[in-house]
């Protein structure tokens, strides 16, 4: 029984966590929304760089953009919870009916990946070349979340065997 408590503790834990990011980009609106349009704009990677073709300066732009990233978050937050709901409900079942409570897991990871790794490293690191900012860097903060979301759902995927 530990070992399904953890799985489950686990997901509430990335709930809580994406619940925090999401609630931290409302109520502090401004300095998180400076973050968006300083990466979209470009305007603090290496003077003169061949990617400025990309670069978005349409404030309604950033606001969709950051609402986007918002929604990413709550999502992901909703999607570990309903996870951790499941679970719950087949903690004292068969290995196979934990295994098969499993899929919002997959679903909620899979959220956060394309929050975390597609949005942040993919989109803003190497397509609006985040990676040049010594300033507006968010790539080492988003590694550490999707990494973490995908080692817990490696972990949670092991197989469950049966209760005795």
């Amino acid at each position: 029984m530990v070992w399904r408590l953890s799985k489950i503790v686990m997901c509430l834990c990335l709930a809580a966590f994406a619940f925090l990011v999401a609630f931290g980009n409302i109520t502090d609106y401004g300095s998180n929304f400076a973050f968006v349009q300083h990466v979209l704009s470009m305007d603090t990677t290496f003077p003169g760089n061949a990617l400025m073709y990309r670069s978005i300066t349409s404030p309604t732009l950033w606001t969709v953009g950051y609402w986007l990233i918002i929604f990413g978050e709550a999502l992901t937050c909703v999607l570990f919870l309903i996870a951790a709901l499941q679970l719950w409900q087949a903690r004292k079942g068969s290995g196979r009916q934990f295994d098969d409570a499993k899929g919002f897991v997959v679903i909620g990871a899979t959220m956060g990946f394309l929050v975390w790794f597609l949005g942040f490293m993919v989109i803003g690191g190497e397509w609006f070349a985040m990676w040049q900012s010594s300033t507006w860097n968010g790539q080492d903060a988003a590694f550490k979340f999707y990494m973490t979301m995908l080692a817990v759902l490696i972990f949670v995927n092991q197989p469950d065997r049966d209760l005795a």
